[in-house]
């Protein structure tokens, strides 16, 4: 068997159960995953603790860039305390300098209020210039991982990239591929990449059931949602799987 952990993402209550039952090794818990995923509401944050695996939950409090200021760091601050006090394992983090750069100054900032809990850095690190010294940031910074899709839209894009990454990472933090990691492509992606854990959303996509809900823009078309099957079909996937580094 396999040791490769599966990470989910979801971004509701329903999706939350589905990754659960289907045996996730860890969730990431977020708001609107059609945007790349927002901080979670106290709510979602509360239903999900204490979790029976893992939750980490996303600290991200707009959507657009990762370019942060000072009511930014203030609400991401109180999003961290939010964490904690639902008892979750830890936090998704990531921001940018205007040129891309990881803001290493705000990075230390944010990690040091979430102190004791674990730590993700998130896509942001697919806009450096130079993989290598954001990942030196990442490790300096005390980071477990990074969610990353190789610099490329979705991660099967960019599997050489990821190659890469692995080897500049030297086992000091986990290169985490996410982004397009589906059934259909995980075997490509782990006959090249001697990673731990992958990331998916192990979703479906279903039929508005409302158009005057699409109508109104509150919906879009062919939403979304976490399928307890297709989770637990990709662990089984995953812990059949033979690594180049197994």
């Amino acid at each position: 068997m396999s040791g490769i952990l599966l990470e989910v993402c979801v971004d509701d209550a329903d999706g939350l159960k589905a990754a659960v039952e289907g045996g996730a090794d860890r969730i990431e818990l977020c708001s609107a995953l059609a945007l790349g995923g927002l901080t979670p509401s106290p709510g979602l944050m509360a239903l999900a603790g204490p979790p029976p695996v893992p939750v980490y939950a996303m600290v991200r409090p707009r959507a657009g860039d990762f370019v942060y200021g000072s009511a930014d760091l203030d609400a991401m601050r109180r999003d961290i305390d939010a964490v904690r006090a639902a008892g979750l394992a830890g936090v998704v983090l990531g921001a940018s300098l205007a040129d891309g750069r990881l803001d290493g100054q705000m990075l230390r900032k944010l990690a040091g209020h979430a102190a004791g809990l674990g730590l993700t850095l998130h896509r942001a690190f697919d806009l450096v210039p130079d993989f290598a010294e954001a990942i030196e940031i990442a490790v300096d910074l005390g980071f477990e991982r990074i969610l990353t899709s190789g610099g490329a839209k979705t991660a099967p894009e960019a599997i050489e990239t990821l190659v890469r990454l692995v080897e500049l990472a030297a086992g000091r933090i986990s290169v985490m591929p996410g982004s397009g990691v589906t059934i259909d492509t995980i075997d490509v992606l782990l006959s090249r990449l001697a990673v731990t854990e992958v990331h998916s959303s192990c979703s479906v996509r279903e039929p508005a059931q409302d158009p005057r809900l699409m109508a109104m823009g509150f919906i879009s078309e062919g939403r979304r949602r976490t399928d307890a099957a297709t989770v637990k079909a990709m662990k089984a996937r995953l812990n059949a799987v033979q690594t180049p580094g197994g």
